[in-house]
C-alpha cells in the first residue's frame, strides 16, 4: 500500500513540475499578436483561396497591417471588406478595380474541329497529355472537361457546349481557374473590360491553320487594329490583343471582325 501511495505522490509531483515548466516556456516563447491583425483577420471571409497572393487570410491580414498589401487585396471580400479594413486601420479606403476571370476561347463543339472522340477522365490536366494535346484540332482551344469549374469555390464556372463559361457576377477573382488551366486560356481582366470589347480566342497559329481548325478563331488579319481609333489593339503572335486601358468600347473592331471573335457589350 505504501508503494502505491509513494507512486501517486511521485506522479503528482512530476505533473506539477511539468505544468510549471510548460507555463514558463509558454510565457518565454509566446508571440505577441497585434490586435489590429486580429481585427483585420475577422473581416476577411476565410476562404484561404490564395487569390490575394498570400497563402491564406492570416498571411494577408498581417501583410495589410504591415502596409505590404492593399486594404482591398482580398478578391473575395472585395470593396466592402476593403472599406471595413480601412476603417480599422484608420486609412483612406482607396479601391482598385475588381478583376474577373475570362475564357479566351469560342471553339464550341459546333465551331471547333475534332480529331477524335475523347472517352477518358473528365480532367483537363489529364486530357492535355494525350497525343495532340486534346481532342480539338486547335491545340490552343478549351478542352471543356471542367478542371477550372472543379476548383471554383463560388460556382462561377460552367461548361457549355464544350467550352468553359464564366459567370462574371459570381466570379470573385481568386484566380484558381486561371492557375489550373493547362491551356492558359483564362485571364484575369478588369470587370470594366467586359463592358467594352473582348477577344474570344488565344490561338497563335497562322491564318490557314486557324481556319482549318475552327470556324471562329482569330487569323491575325489586323482588320480590328485598323478600325481602332484609340490604338488599343495590336497583333501579337498572329493574335489580336486589346489594351483595356486604351479601349473606349466603341465596338468598331467587333463590327468589322471577319471571324466574329470580338465580343462587345
Amino acid at each position: 500500500m505504501n508503494g502505491i501511495v509513494l507512486a501517486g505522490i511521485i506522479v503528482g509531483v512530476v505533473g506539477i513540475i511539468v505544468a510549471v515548466l510548460l507555463g514558463i516556456a509558454a510565457e518565454a516563447f509566446k508571440v505577441e499578436v497585434d490586435e489590429k491583425v486580429i481585427a483585420v483577420r475577422e473581416e476577411l471571409p476565410g476562404n484561404n483561396c490564395g487569390g490575394c497572393g498570400y497563402a491564406g487570410c492570416d498571411g494577408l491580414a498581417a501583410a495589410i497591417v504591415a502596409g505590404n498589401a492593399r486594404v482591398d487585396q482580398c478578391p473575395v471580400g472585395g470593396a466592402a471588406t476593403g472599406v471595413k479594413i480601412a476603417g480599422i486601420l484608420g486609412v483612406e479606403a482607396t479601391m482598385s478595380e475588381r478583376k474577373v476571370a475570362y475564357v479566351k476561347c469560342a471553339g464550341t463543339c459546333d465551331k471547333a474541329g475534332q480529331k477524335y472522340n475523347y472517352y477518358g477522365v473528365d480532367d483537363c490536366l489529364k486530357a492535355v497529355i494525350v497525343p495532340g494535346g486534346g481532342a480539338k484540332v486547335c491545340s490552343y482551344g478549351c478542352l471543356g472537361l471542367g478542371s477550372c469549374a472543379n476548383v471554383c469555390e463560388f460556382n462561377g464556372i460552367s461548361i457549355v457546349n464544350g467550352v468553359a463559361k464564366i459567370n462574371s457576377e459570381e466570379c470573385k477573382g481568386c484566380g484558381k481557374c486561371s492557375e489550373i488551366c493547362p491551356k492558359h486560356l483564362i485571364d484575369m481582366i478588369p470587370y470594366s473590360a467586359l463592358q467594352k470589347s473582348v477577344i474570344v480566342c488565344s490561338s497563335q497559329a497562322k491564318g490557314k491553320e486557324v481556319k482549318d481548325a475552327c470556324d471562329v478563331g482569330c487569323i491575325g488579319c489586323g482588320v480590328c487594329k485598323k478600325q481602332c481609333e484609340a490604338g488599343a489593339i495590336e497583333i501579337v503572335n498572329n493574335l489580336a490583343v486589346i489594351d483595356y486601358d486604351k479601349c473606349t468600347g466603341c465596338g468598331k473592331c467587333a463590327d468589322k471582325c471577319p471571324r466574329k471573335i470580338i465580343l462587345k457589350k
